[in-house]
């Protein structure tokens, strides 16, 4: 089948068209660097005619309060009136476990009115809540530094590999649409400013990891539950120590 990967060219989004396209589908990575803007809708119409999945893995480039709402309202509006237009039967999002337990932070307040659209949309849909990648470990660590302290809170976290993921929305689209939220997860449950300190030290980074639990993820306070997912999430197998010794780590 035709499927259309919305940021085609990111981490998650390359990693599924050469997936989907492995197992005989037609992906279709769209994205500003082919003429595919969500925003203003340039290029939809066209690289939906024919397709029947639409997968959305794209971010936004600013994650300022009112540029991330404006840009998940904007695009998942754009792209689901053209999904009605082109007769797409699924739409499924990637998102983040625990969004809906983080309206305190601008961002996800964002990723909240992005799932609702979906949810209330014309389009039958997925959406698929994964936890941090972890290619996320520098990000988070960059985010989170002081001087040459890093402070983030010590709370549950069970991160997965960007392969991973990009596997789980790959199923996910060519299944039937769940019309639901679906969880996935790592194999391994860390304390955030374990994980973190042990991806510097296995990169060499000498910043000092310090276990602050009022350090804010993404402009809030975390709970030790925020993160986790619930007793349904479907676990992957790859481990964090496997990862690590990948020779060439991708991303970050």
């Amino acid at each position: 089948m035709k499927i259309v990967v919305i940021g085609g060219s990111g981490l998650i989004g390359s990693k599924l068209v050469t997936k989907l396209t492995e197992h005989g589908h037609e992906a279709v990575s769209a994205s500003p660097n082919t003429g595919v803007d969500t925003l203003t809708g340039e290029g939809l119409a066209e690289v939906l005619e024919g397709a029947q999945v639409v997968i959305d893995v794209s971010n936004s480039p600013s994650f300022e309060d009112e540029a991330v709402l404006n840009f998940f309202e904007t695009s998942t509006s754009n792209l689901l009136a053209a999904e009605v237009r082109a007769g797409v039967r699924h739409h499924v999002a990637l998102s983040v476990v625990g969004t809906e337990r983080m309206a305190a932070s601008g961002y996800f307040r964002a990723k909240i009115a992005q799932e609702k659209l979906i949810k209330e949309g014309p389009v039958p849909y997925s959406i698929v809540h994964a936890t941090q990648f972890f290619e996320f470990v520098k990000s988070i660590a960059q985010a989170a530094t002081v001087g040459d302290e890093v402070h983030l809170a010590p709370v549950s976290i069970r991160p997965m590999a960007a392969e991973d993921v990009a596997t789980a929305v790959g199923c996910t689209s060519v299944g039937e649409p769940l019309n639901g939220t679906h969880e996935i997860a790592g194999p391994e449950e860390f304390k955030l400013d374990e994980l973190i300190r042990q991806g510097l030290a296995a990169r060499g980074d000498s910043r000092i990891v310090v276990a602050d639990p009022h350090a804010p993820y993404f402009g809030m306070e975390l709970a030790d539950t925020t993160l986790v997912p619930g007793p349904d999430a479907t676990l992957f197998t790859t481990r964090f120590e496997e990862w690590l010794k990948e020779p060439v780590p991708q991303g970050k």
